[in-house]
């Protein structure tokens, strides 16, 4: 008996002991990577960012507009509210009790109409009858019936001459001195009007412009003095000051002299009078202001188990707004220790997702996630997704669906299906949770998703897009309102629900906008992400293109020899479930490179004509066979086709060898020792790369065989297998599928659909008998 256990236990743990110090070896090589850790840096950064996006720090709010409360809210903590109606009520009283100001200018009371009252007397003095005096002067006193100002004409005498003779006869007389006489009345006046000069003259518009009612406050600054002085708007109209109870009406009964011509200097004021006030808005302003700023924000305080929403009722904009309150006075009631388990959890979560996700990318899309470049932009799109979709889903948006719905489709193109509805799953699931949506969102947006996805397994028009954002229109529509129904548990009253149809209807027109969204930027979304749609490819096949005429008119062997290429080539490709449309538009413009020198190539030579390459050496014809591969990518940029068309030109002959004029080379070599180095094997090697893709392998073997049947003398099936075998074995054995994922079984299905294609081309015909002549 072992007392510290069997020797095989002690052998199993010591081999588990270096499969573990392998393990972190491997993990230190792979961080020590500086790709490796630039990749995960930029996953890191991301992880951070939507971290900020979600607000990790805080839980979400879980309440919006109409939203159905079965049982009701109760406060979980006290909190307060501001009352705005009541703080403005308050403020606004405040702001009442300060006073309009005015400033005062005095002087033009005091010396101005004095001197205007002289000459009217002295004029009245002056005139033998009412005709030789000025008509304006006339009209000032009262003189002019059809002038006189509405509210003097029953203290004036309705005959104008009356009033003049009574005028003249205070002014002068044949026994006195015409200037003493106007002097004592002038005195008398300065002293009348005094009043004028303390309280002013408001103009009327003044009054009405602001708003400035008969019981509003008013100060008045004299400018000269800074005096201020608290009146109404009665001490400052003109028509109140000359009334009975004005500064000036009391003030008639101690001027003797000036009593009989009340109504008279009364009216003449009136035409006379200046303006003496100026309104001062920024001072009022500034006071008012300063006096609402004073007044502090009222609250409504809220206890601890206070109803907020009733059973059975629609949460509306005030029950909003206290819920609102609510929640922030949590939040800033939680201690800091439950924050930084929140922000923990949120952090576990994401990083759990983007292991998902990045399991995903290194087993199907090693190019996505193994480039940072291409694994910015992903995550890229995924960050600007969760932000607008944060941003859309507060009320009245709630346009959350949107921007995943469009992030979602534009994957399903870019990437591949499995690649999307993870994403989908990704997004809803952060989308929920971080705005406190329930279950039954998740599962509208994961329905609208996966409607999306299953749709997209082939694009062949936009308006396949078009038609897809109805399709997902509908969904969210049957799906957010059947969930709501079921929620709402009386079905009579959510059948008809204005609320919930309101909300469905929003949620599907957000659906069929992304629809015409995507198709909308289907070009950028090929740019930015590098690769080519079904649409594009589509159009790209029409045999119009610039690029395809010219191989046609400069290179037609080459044109037919690309078009046999793509028939095989399709069919192939999709025998194994890759994209045979690709392979087909890309087998048209694999060998347009060949139009700058036909001459040099077999299929474009008329038959029995002897071979340009005879006079030339074998590195020479070889430097001219590759180059067609440079050339033809020099085209397809020049007449901007898309970068995955250029990458099959690249990549269609890998690095195979250039093997008849390599044998060619050596013959020369073995006859001449001098030319021993002419045949280095690297020399006639195309220079790749080798195919990257299944498609892109699928065409090299596609090409090969096409070219090479139309050696064959008699193309029976049996020597067409032979001959698609030995081209299949000897680029599997010369490595060409090692850096694309194609497996061993499905070349064996290219090699058989090679095959039956090729068969289908070559095969054989009945002879006819020659017609016996009579």
């Amino acid at each position: 008996m072992a007392f510290f256990g069997s020797k095989k236990s002690r052998t199993a743990l010591a081999a588990s002991l270096r499969d573990s110090s392998k393990l972190s070896s491997r993990l230190r090589e792979l961080l020590s990577n500086r790709g490796t850790a630039s990749r995960l840096s930029v996953c890191l950064l991301t992880i951070l960012i939507l971290m900020v996006a979600v607000e990790s720090w805080r839980a979400p709010f879980p309440y919006r507009l109409g939203m159905f409360s079965e049982h009701g809210i109760v406060a979980s903590s006290s909190f307060k509210v501001s009352n705005p109606i009541e703080t403005d009520r308050e403020r606004t009283q405040q702001e009442s009790q300060v006073p309009y100001y005015f400033k005062q200018q005095p002087e033009l009371i005091e010396k101005k109409l004095p001197g205007l009252l002289r000459d009217d007397l002295i004029a009245i003095a002056n005139a033998r009858s009412l005709d030789e005096l000025d008509p304006d002067s006339r009209a000032e006193l009262g003189l002019t019936s059809s002038r006189r100002l509405e509210q003097f004409i029953g203290q004036l005498p309705e005959e104008p001459e009356q009033t003049f003779a009574e005028l003249k006869s205070l002014v002068s007389s044949p026994d006195s001195n015409d200037t003493k006489k106007i002097e004592e009345l002038v005195a008398d006046f300065k002293k009348l009007i005094s009043p004028l000069a303390t309280y002013g003259i408001v103009n009327e518009n003044d009054l009405t412009q602001n708003q400035i009612r008969a019981d509003d406050n008013i100060t008045i600054i004299n400018e000269g003095t800074g005096k201020q002085l608290e009146v109404t708007t009665f001490d400052i109209r003109l028509p109140n000051q000359l009334s009975e109870n004005g500064v000036i009406g009391r003030e008639w009964k101690n001027f003797p002299r000036l009593a009989p011509l009340s109504a008279v200097l009364s009216h003449w004021i009136h035409f006379q009078a200046p303006t003496t006030l100026v309104y001062n808005s920024e001072r009022t302003i500034k006071e008012r202001n300063q006096a609402r700023n004073q007044v502090e924000e009222i609250f409504d305080t809220f206890q601890r188990g206070t109803i907020l929403v009733e059973p059975g009722q629609l949460i509306d904009d005030n029950q909003l707004a206290l819920l609102r309150a609510e929640y922030e006075a949590k939040e800033k009631a939680v201690p800091s220790y439950e924050r930084a388990i929140r922000v923990t959890i949120i952090f576990l979560m994401l990083v759990v997702l983007a292991v998902l996700n990045g399991y995903h990318l290194l087993r199907n899309k090693k190019a996505v996630a193994r480039t940072v470049s291409r694994l910015s932009i992903y995550l890229s799109v995924i960050i600007l997704t969760i932000f607008l979709a944060r941003l859309l889903s507060y009320d009245p948006w709630r346009a959350e669906v949107l921007p995943l719905v469009v992030t979602v489709m534009v994957f399903a193109i870019v990437y591949d299906q499995m690649m999307a509805i993870l994403t989908a799953l990704s997004l809803s699931l952060v989308l929920c949770l971080s705005t406190g949506a329930p279950l039954g969102n998740f599962v509208v947006l994961m329905s609208v998703s996966a409607v999306a996805v299953t749709s997209l397994a082939n694009v062949s028009s936009r308006s396949t897009l078009i038609k897809l954002g109805f399709g997902m229109g509908l969904t969210y529509f049957l799906v957010y309102w059947g969930i709501n129904l079921i929620n709402n548990q009386v079905l009579s009253n959510g059948f008809f629900d204005q609320q919930v149809v309101w909300e469905s209807l929003q949620g599907a027109g957000w659906c069929l906008a992304a629809g015409y969204l995507v198709a909308g930027s289907l070009p950028f979304v090929e740019s930015l992400f590098g690769v080519v749609t079904d649409i594009s490819l589509l159009e790209m096949s029409n045999v119009s293109h610039p690029l395809l005429q010219e191989l046609v008119r400069r290179a037609p062997g080459t044109y037919n020899h690309s078009i046999s290429v793509a028939t095989i080539g399709e069919a192939a490709a999709d025998k194994i479930g890759a994209n045979g449309l690709l392979v087909r538009v890309a087998a048209y413009y694999h060998d347009i490179g060949k139009m700058l020198k036909p001459q040099y190539f077999i299929e474009n030579m008329a038959q029995g004509s002897e071979s340009l390459h005879d006079n030339l050496a074998p590195a020479m014809s070889t430097l001219i066979i590759i180059g067609h591969v440079k050339d033809g990518v020099d085209l397809a940029r020049q007449h901007n086709l898309p970068q995955p068309i250029i990458d099959f030109i690249e990549q269609h002959h890998g690095t195979t060898l250039v093997e008849y004029f390599f044998r060619e080379a050596e013959k020369q070599a073995d006859l001449s020792p001098d030319h021993k180095t002419d045949a280095e094997e690297s020399s006639f090697r195309y220079p790749g790369p080798r195919p990257q893709t299944r498609e892109a392998g699928v065409m090299m073997l596609s090409d090969a065989v096409e070219s090479a049947s139309r050696t064959l003398s008699d193309p029976t099936p049996k020597r067409i297998k032979s001959l698609v075998h030995s081209l299949v074995m000897k680029r599997l054995l010369d490595g060409q599928f090692n850096e694309c994922s194609l497996t061993l079984s499905e070349i064996n299905i290219v090699e058989e659909s090679l095959v039956k294609s090729l068969i289908g081309i070559y095969h054989g015909r009945i002879k006819y008998p020659e017609e016996r002549s009579a």
